[in-house]
């Protein structure tokens, strides 16, 4: 089992910055990738970012690209998820997910492919 814990939402106005973070416990001596993925109501929970256990394959959804950034600390089984230019549009509930993955290379994008989730924090982005 392991549990994520996301802190380091709020509000930003447009154009502004925010980092996420999610710490992992429980069982981080096994190998795991690691996402975030964002929800807002009514509509289906989408992919943000991932980083594989290694750190050397990341992946971003074409929607943050160039704007969001993910990394890792396995020493502090701690990943970030750093988030500049916001706009309105990234105003969502983050969720951090993790999956144990046999290869530290492994990157997973999709939802179904995570087994573990926080509890998600709010971020909102006024205009």
């Amino acid at each position: 089992q392991v549990q994520l814990v996301e802190s380091g939402g709020g509000l930003v106005q447009a154009g502004g910055s925010l980092r996420l973070s999610c710490a992992a416990s429980g069982r981080t001596s096994s190998s795991y990738s690691m996402g975030w993925f964002r929800q807002v109501p009514g509509k289906e929970r989408e992919f943000v970012a991932a980083i594989s256990w290694s750190g050397s394959r990341t992946g971003y959804a074409d929607s943050v690209k160039g704007r969001f950034t993910i990394s890792r600390d396995n020493a502090k089984n701690t990943v970030y998820l750093q988030m500049n230019s916001l706009k309105p549009e990234d105003t969502a509930v983050y969720y951090c997910a993790a999956a144990i993955t046999r290869y530290s290379f492994v990157l997973l994008t999709q939802r179904i492919e995570y087994d573990y989730w926080g509890q998600g924090t709010q971020v909102i982005v006024s205009s």
